[in-house]
């Protein structure tokens, strides 16, 4: 199933590609970095592979698909900024997500927000979806917008790179890069693991200091 999904993707890509050019990268490179699941792992490599080709060149398709990363994330930014804050905490609070949660991630995008978005523009999972907590933390725009720009432009390179080194077998990139993905997936579990097994613990610690207090 997940196989089929991506040969229909890489169909995709690959069409819209060929028939639109530089378009074709930025339109798509935009949706990634808004959220949607279209892996960057093969619009930049077949990039680079026209690259190789000498249909593209080499700094033309790494600025488009940096360009559509920040066009992309601030569209996600935006979305979490103004609308998405309210909708967070109504369903939040079944996940165990509070106010205090939200006014602890402000803090926290307000002192490492920076450092946090650059890096996260370069691993997988990660630089999709590190927009949506920026803008529920409010982190500052031009701060977003430097990082963000900053952060696209090595793993564009390093894509785009690839995809030219490895020419007529680009698409096998993607499975090289598995192993990292598989990698940053299993952070994400820890974390949501860390996150779930604190808040359980002071849920628990109220609930004793609460019987405490009965008695």
């Amino acid at each position: 199933m997940i196989a089929e999904i991506i040969t229909f993707l890489t169909s995709v890509i690959t069409k819209t590609i060929a028939v639109t050019g530089y378009f074709g990268i930025l339109i798509l490179m935009i949706l990634e970095s808004a959220g949607v699941p279209i892996p960057s792992e093969i619009i930049m490599p077949y990039g680079g592979y026209l690259v190789f080709q000498g249909r593209f060149h080499f700094l033309g398709v790494v600025f488009v698909g940096s360009l559509a990363n920040l066009i992309g994330s601030l569209l996600a930014y935006y979305l979490a900024k103004n609308g998405g804050r309210d909708l967070l905490l109504k369903i939040g609070k079944y996940f165990l997500f509070s106010r205090k949660d939200l006014e602890a991630s402000e803090r926290f995008f307000g002192k490492y927000g920076a450092i946090t978005v650059f890096i996260s523009r370069m691993l997988p999972v990660f630089r999709t979806y590190i927009s949506f907590p920026a803008g529920f933390a409010q982190m500052e725009i031009k701060k977003f917008i430097f990082y963000t720009f900053l952060g696209s432009i090595p793993w564009c390179f390093m894509l785009t790179y690839l995809g030219i080194k490895a020419g007529e077998n680009w698409l096998t990139l993607r499975e090289r890069l598995k192993g990292l993905e598989f990698l940053v997936i299993f952070l994400i579990i820890a974390l949501i693991g860390v996150f779930l097994w604190r808040h359980l613990g002071i849920k628990e610690q109220k609930i004793k200091k609460g019987r405490n207090s009965t008695l």
